[in-house]
């Protein structure tokens, strides 16, 4: 990558924050909501339980495998509906669940992080998940929001990638795509034109043993990431 990035697009889960600890907690929230409101349901399914029927409906519909609000609230529906309960509830029920799943604890480098990109470069977030940057209170450092919901696909497939570009105003050439997932982000990225920068967090997975990518920067946090930019912007 040389002087002529105008632009980066950032990963949301695993890269700001540590996604899976948001969603148990907002799991946990769900079942103490149908407890209280469904509690034939709450017994039925504990939070296991519901997490399991919520990967069988994705098995079910993998034409709805890029939405993850569908699949979740469809689950809810089939669980209230096997239990006995009104299926009517599942809307107000997905709408506990995702406010608590917004509920995120960035990592602690990213407030100052982000910031200083942000005031370097315009930021458009790419995510196949279904985070609210507003909710967050983060959407003031970006320019948009690409999600896999939205568009129809998500990572890696190079039309996601592409589309963030065309939203950009940019060429592939110029736009550097940061995130933490292997296959979804570097792989992806590549796939589609994109320089890449890996966060890799302590304790996540190793890039493969034979990549078929090579990051520009291979990084542990957002911070690493902005030192290295000063550089070229």
């Amino acid at each position: 990558m040389g002087p002529a990035l105008r632009a980066i697009t950032l990963d949301l889960d695993d890269t700001l924050w540590p996604v899976w600890p948001a969603i148990v907690r907002a799991e946990e929230a769900l079942h103490s909501w149908l407890c209280e409101r469904a509690p034939a349901t709450a017994a039925a399914f504990d939070r296991a339980g519901l997490r399991r029927l919520r990967e069988q409906v994705a098995v079910d519909h993998p034409e709805q495998s890029h939405d993850l609000s569908w699949l979740r609230r469809t689950s809810i529906a089939r669980a209230l509906s096997q239990a006995g309960d009104d299926p009517g509830l599942a809307g107000p029920a997905f709408a506990h669940f995702f406010d608590h799943r917004q509920r995120v604890e960035l990592y602690p480098d990213v407030a100052a992080a982000l910031a200083g990109l942000a005031s370097r470069l315009p930021l458009l977030a790419l995510t196949n998940g279904n985070a609210d940057l507003a909710r967050i209170g983060l959407a003031g450092h970006f320019v948009g929001v690409l999600s896999a919901r939205e568009f129809g696909v998500g990572k890696p497939e190079p039309a996601f990638f592409l589309e963030a570009c065309r939203r950009l105003g940019c060429s592939p050439g110029e736009v550097l795509h940061v995130g933490d997932d292997w296959r979804l982000d570097i792989e992806g990225a590549h796939g589609a034109g994109l320089a890449s920068a890996w966060i890799r967090r302590p304790g996540q997975p190793d890039k493969p043993a034979a990549p078929s990518a090579r990051p520009w920067r291979e990084l542990t946090d957002l911070g690493q990431l902005l030192a290295a930019l000063d550089d070229l912007v």
